[in-house]
């Protein structure tokens, strides 16, 4: 499968009014096979800083600063136009992405997931099913979930935006013994247009990329982190002091027409 040139772009105004450490995940992760052209601009009050860029599993990229006070304006924006190589699996990820995690807490899913779903089924099978289930069970809704919802206050109201449709897709394959993380990505084609997250599943040795808000087409996906849950991947966090997000922006395209995804077959993020 031929994956289109992309580009992709977020800017974000953050007031900061005391000191604090910001950190931000925006940037496409540093995976081998990848070609990009990227740009990362990031001022204080019209000031030009350098954060320092703290690279960690999956290629997942921290960028790191201190800030007394100010309005931080941050611009980015990148070409990919050769796609990363699948991700290898590592034998740890048998052991950590089937533990239960803050937002995708599995261990309250194993009596539900054994009586909803044959867990004699193959994984592949039981992948399909569980994408299935929460596609039917949940409306998408902006607003109708709290950023510090899991995976069970998520089934309970039976809405949410795509964190959401993520952490519970994650929860009940992790409770089915099948290991699965979160990833935060930028996508061409998303309506609304924002950060999207999605789940990966560990099935038959390789990593598919499983979205079950079918926002947007999964092979055009960028991936910028990825790990447990949302508390790994958030675009935006602070360590003291206090900060208001005034706004941001995302934008992802591809070059030509998108490509059609019927949500059946095992696709790699790339």
């Amino acid at each position: 499968m031929t994956t289109p040139p992309r580009e992709v772009a977020a800017s974000l105004e953050v007031n900061v009014t005391a000191a604090t450490e910001l950190e931000m995940q925006i940037t496409v992760a540093k995976l081998p096979g990848l070609t990009v052209d990227e740009t990362l601009s990031v001022t204080v009050d019209g000031d030009p800083i350098e954060p320092e860029e703290i690279v960690g599993e999956h290629g997942s990229r921290i960028h790191r600063l201190q800030v007394d006070s100010g309005l931080v304006v941050v611009d980015y924006s990148a070409s990919v136009t050769t796609p990363a190589d699948p991700i290898e699996v590592e034998v740890t990820d048998h052991s950590i992405y089937l533990r239960p995690s803050r937002y995708a807490e599995a261990d309250k899913f194993f009596g539900y997931a054994a009586g909803q779903f044959d867990i004699n089924l193959p994984p592949s099978e039981l992948l399909q099913q569980v994408t299935s289930f929460v596609e039917s069970r949940l409306s998408y809704i902006p607003g109708a979930s709290d950023p510090i919802d899991g995976a069970a206050d998520t089934l309970l109201a039976g809405a949410g935006v795509c964190r959401d449709y993520a952490h519970l897709v994650v929860a009940l394959l992790r409770a089915l013994n099948i290991p699965a993380r979160l990833v935060a990505v930028y996508a061409p084609g998303c309506d609304p247009m924002d950060f999207h997250a999605v789940a990966e599943a560990l099935i038959d040795g390789r990593w598919v990329v499983v979205d079950a808000t079918g926002l947007a087409p999964r092979q055009t996906m960028v991936r910028i982190s990825t790990g447990r849950d949302a508390a790994d991947t958030a675009f935006l966090d602070n360590h003291r002091g206090t900060i208001n997000l005034n706004s941001y922006k995302v934008t992802a395209i591809v070059q030509g027409d998108l490509p059609t995804d019927t949500g059946e077959d095992r696709i790699a993020i790339g």
